[in-house]
């Protein structure tokens, strides 16, 4: 008996023996589990910490906000765009003193929220104001100030587009080529954020209603002939070394098959090079042109140049959509070779293109917030310019830029000729429906063409040519920031 019973317990040993690398294994393995779980917990709490804040479930916002009223946001020389008022009894009132002027960039805090009220929340929201302070408010039993945001926008570049744009729907962007600092960010219709609680429920009512809509970078437009820059680009790829010996008669149409479409207006352009086809906008050349190129390499490029994606930017916007395969009909791509079809675009991504072009090919993130202070002017958080990369060569950017420059020089922007600074850009009239002449206007274009140091990108709707309506006002704009140049931020 006592023999099995040794017997038995030798088995039992045995088998403890033989499971024990098993269960070390899987010790190890739920020890990894736990510390991949761990790590990832922290940084997703230290990479995550605003997101978490700014959501609306995040019951932290209203901890936060019975502590502290919310900061300042300025323009870039100083001015307030937004300010928390405090009357006797430590009322708050969210104050924008400019109206309508910053109305979709700068947004409002109440009825969720917008703009850069949204995009700087967290910042607004918290404070670090000293610890005297923080002691002597709570002693005093009132709140602490929030954090003040400083943005890159200009007032004067502000009032001035919005004035240029005056009673017309439409949008323009003024960013600097080399930084991507937005200076100016205008969308029409806009409205007065000050009563954003007396109209809110008004808006929700009308549904047809784009008040609240972004037009700068929420805004979907067939291109027009804007979109000539990416089937220029397009071409000078598929043709190196020759693409500047193109020929082309044109009769002012273009037929293939059933096909045909006209240059705007029926204007006749006779015997055309490429680039008097790029600075004259002749449609039919550029059909011609579409017609040649590998419709897959075509694709890569537009994808190279953000089409269909999210852009590298922290507010709110829309995906531009330009589609070309192997399938399509001629006719549909004849009309994307020259900007029209189910081609869109946001002014804010042809911005950036051209941005691309002045900047020899390379992107530069556009941001609209420069730096936060706290009451005391300590800066607690600087935004510095970043690169997104490069959407092209650096030769290929010059080509672009001397077509565009021709553009002025010859073409459809000559009223921005013979200024005392150079310009280079793209015009463009984008048909939107079936009614002969129905068009919005378009420019996009930066100045100085050699140096470039400001990009101003145009959409004025329904207004009809390019030329004649948008140039106009990248005139007046351009002269603004020549004129009286955007002061520099103080030095932290």
């Amino acid at each position: 008996m006592a023999k099995r019973e040794n017997t038995s317990a030798k088995r039992s040993s045995g088998r403890r023996v033989a499971n024990f690398p098993e269960i070390m294994l899987t010790m190890v393995l739920f020890c990894a589990l736990f510390l991949g779980m761990s790590v990832y917990l922290v940084h997703f709490v230290a990479t995550s910490e605003q997101d978490m804040i700014n959501n609306s479930y995040n019951s932290r916002q209203e901890i936060l906000l019975s502590r502290n009223y919310r900061g300042t946001i300025f323009s870039r020389d100083g001015e307030v765009l937004a300010q928390t008022v405090l009357d006797k009894e430590q009322n708050e009132s969210r104050v924008y003193p400019f109206a309508n002027l910053f109305s979709h960039v700068v947004g409002y805090s109440t009825q969720g929220r917008m703009g850069v009220e949204a995009a700087a929340n967290y910042y607004l929201i918290n404070t670090n104001t000293s610890i005297n302070n923080k002691v002597a408010n709570d002693m005093a039993g009132v709140k602490n100030p929030g954090d003040n945001v400083y943005t890159t926008l200009d007032v004067q570049i502000q009032e001035v587009a919005d004035e240029q744009l005056s009673v017309y729907k439409g949008a323009i962007l003024v960013t600097e080529v080399k930084t991507g600092k937005v200076l100016a960010m205008v969308s029409h219709p806009d409205f007065d954020p000050n009563e954003i609680d007396d109209i809110w429920e008004g808006l929700l009512e009308d549904e047809s209603s784009s008040v609240l809509l972004n037009r700068a970078t929420q805004g979907l437009y067939p291109p027009g002939s804007t979109f000539k820059i990416m089937t220029a680009l397009e071409y000078i790829r598929e043709n190196p070394g020759t693409w500047d010996h193109y020929q082309y008669q044109c009769s002012g149409s273009y037929r293939k098959g059933e096909s045909k479409i006209s240059c705007y207006h029926g204007a006749n352009h006779g015997s055309v090079t490429f680039e008097s086809s790029f600075a004259k906008s002749c449609n039919s050349s550029f059909a011609n042109i579409g017609m040649s190129l590998d419709r897959r390499q075509f694709q890569e490029t537009l994808d190279g140049l953000l089409f269909g994606k999210e852009l590298p930017v922290t507010f709110l916007h829309a995906k531009s959509s330009a589609q070309i395969s192997g399938e399509m009909t001629d006719e549909d791509m004849i009309q994307t070779s020259i900007g029209q079809g189910k081609t869109q675009i946001t002014p804010l991504h042809l911005n950036m293109i051209t941005c691309a072009i002045a900047n020899s090919g390379q992107l530069m993130k556009p941001y609209v917030i420069d730096r936060v202070e706290n009451d005391t002017g300590f800066v607690v958080k600087s935004f510095k310019p970043s690169s997104y990369g490069y959407l092209m060569s650096q030769d290929e950017a010059q080509d672009l830029k001397e077509l565009m420059t021709a553009v002025v020089e010859n073409g459809t922007a000559t009223k921005l000729k013979g200024l005392d600074y150079t310009a280079a850009g793209k015009t463009g009239s984008a048909e939107y429906n079936n009614v002969k002449g129905d068009s919005h206007a378009w420019f996009t274009g930066f100045a100085p063409a050699e140096d470039p140091e400001v990009c101003v990108t145009i959409i004025v709707e329904g207004a009809g040519s390019g030329g004649d309506y948008a140039v106009p006002i990248a005139r007046r704009l351009f002269n603004a920031y020549f004129e009286e140049k955007p002061v520099q931020e103080a030095t932290p």
